[in-house]
């Protein structure tokens, strides 16, 4: 049942004033529904989150709010007005601006550069005011508290400082209402901590900001309010304060939040996976064994080695020394992907968008061109086994999608990452490396993410994931390993595991 409660109080700044709504949106493809009568309400100085499940409609609705797609049928009104936006320019002139998680920053020009583009590079005669460009650029640094050297290639910034040039960006085209979509899917805890409080800053001076996000412990720090989509449609907008995160996860799932992590129990005492002295560039000395049916975690702080380890076991880098064998067979130095995939090793990477799929290319591409011996026949592809292969995966993996030839790039996150899955787990590996299984996706999803791990290792795969996600790492492993500095510096049954003795391991304290 939708729950759709008055504003909170606490953050009125004007009785009934809205800076930006969204009533009634309809938006259809192909004749389905991606969106069916939402509802959207945010105030000057409010952060509202908006969650959702991927595929619940929440890419549909920003890209509406921004002018990039044009809704069938509803309303939008801007400080009470009604507005139509005819493309992303209108919507910036109205002060509506949204940053995305792929930020839209140019690497080769400057920090001033990006920060003032297009109409808003001061020129004359044609030729750009440089001293007056850096200045304008100071200016909306200082509003967000940052010492960013101007003259900077954009491409040489920290995560985090890029995101604060976009904001200042966004702020340069006198945005009143902010639009963030997953902004902190690349920082740091530290670098979190900063952009929370330039956000606040920016909902003092009355800026509206809708914040996209799932990782829920952000939205109940940061946000004022929050609303939930499903299937397209407004289940839930009500005060932060008023909520839990057992009602946000059953509103966005459409049933009880219960247990996220399945049951474990599968792991064997058979050795699949056999790691003796690997280096590499940073990895310096590790040994350890994987056993079939068992999730081995791998945990660490960004720089200890924990994804160059994946790497170095699925061929994706050369290591200077070390073995490493699957099911007893020895892998030759130097492998590279392919051959490690025909040892049985599959890596699911971090960086699907560029390192999994094409997006340009429909998921039964994706899919097949890591399993061309299955699809083939006398050097000749098969269509009709491609066809096969995907529907077969698209069914197995609730992969939500048109069909089989739609192109990955338009799917969500988190069906992104279910065809990297796929294409990996046609070639039926004995051992599944995954870095960051569930980066930038939702709760329901993740929920399916770890069924499926467990599905596979209670059929005797091997499975060694790497989450910087405490929580994640005790609740999806049955044995936990944690790097620091290169080395291993802490294994424990996940069972024994608390947040507190595995930062212990990440900081260097040896067990």
């Amino acid at each position: 049942m939708k729950t759709l409660d008055p504003p909170a109080t606490e953050i009125d700044l004007a009785e009934g004033a809205a800076a930006f709504e969204a009533h009634n949106i309809v938006k259809r493809f192909d004749g389905v529904h991606a969106l069916n009568g939402v509802e959207l309400s945010v105030k000057p100085g409010e952060i509202h989150a908006l969650l959702g499940e991927n595929g619940a409609g929440k890419s549909t609705l920003i890209k509406i709010l921004t002018g990039l797609y044009t809704p069938d049928s509803g309303t939008i009104l801007r400080n009470g007005e009604q507005i139509e936006f005819a493309n992303v320019q209108a919507a910036h002139k109205a002060g509506v601006v949204a940053l995305y998680q792929e930020l839209s920053i140019i690497p080769t020009i400057s920090v001033a550069e990006n920060i003032l583009l297009g109409e808003q590079t001061p020129s004359r005669g044609g030729l750009v005011m440089w001293n007056r460009m850096r200045k304008r650029a100071k200016e909306q640094l200082d509003r967000l508290n940052q010492r960013i050297a101007l003259g900077k290639l954009a491409g040489d910034l920290s995560p985090v400082q890029q995101t604060m040039v976009a904001v200042a960006r966004a702020l340069a085209t006198d945005a009143r209402v902010l639009i963030l979509d997953e902004p902190t899917a690349a920082l740091t805890d530290l670098e979190i901590t900063d952009l929370f409080a330039v956000l606040r800053a920016l909902r003092d001076e009355g800026v509206a900001i809708i914040y996209v996000s799932h990782r829920l412990e952000e939205v109940f720090e940061l946000c004022d309010r929050l609303t939930i989509m499903r299937n397209g449609e407004t289940m839930l907008t009500k005060s932060v304060a008023q909520s839990n995160v057992n009602e946000v996860i059953s509103t966005m799932v459409g049933r009880p939040a219960g247990d996220l992590f399945p049951a474990s129990g599968t792991a064997t005492d058979q050795v699949v996976l056999d790691v003796e002295g690997l280096n590499g560039r940073r990895i310096k000395d590790v040994s350890f064994k994987a056993h079939a049916g068992e999730v081995l975690g791998i945990g660490g702080l960004a720089g200890s080695g924990r994804s160059e380890l994946l790497r170095l076991l699925a061929g994706a880098q050369k290591s200077s020394s070390g073995a490493i064998s699957v099911s007893g067979r020895r892998m030759p130095h130097a492998v590279g992907v392919a051959q490690a995939l025909d040892m049985g090793i599959a890596l699911v990477p971090e960086e699907r968008r560029s390192q999994g799929v094409i997006l340009s290319a429909p998921i039964e591409d994706n899919i097949a061109l890591a399993n061309l011996g299955s699809v083939s026949s006398l050097g000749w592809v098969s269509d009709r086994r491609i066809a096969n292969l995907a529907k077969w995966r698209l069914a197995d993996l609730r992969i939500k999608a048109r069909g089989p030839r739609q192109e990955v790039g338009q799917l969500s996150g988190g069906n992104q990452q279910k065809v990297v899955l796929a294409k990996m787990l046609a070639r039926k590996p004995k051992v599944l490396l995954m870095d960051e299984p569930t980066r930038g996706i939702d709760v329901g999803t993740k929920a399916e993410i770890y069924r499926l791990i467990r599905e596979l290792v209670a059929g005797g795969t091997t499975v060694v994931a790497v989450s910087s996600e405490l929580p994640e790492l005790i609740g999806m492993s049955d044995r936990i390993i944690i790097m620091h500095e290169g080395r291993i510096s802490g294994e424990v049954q996940a069972n024994d595991a608390d947040d507190e003795l595995l930062l212990s391991y990440c900081y260097g304290r040896v067990n």
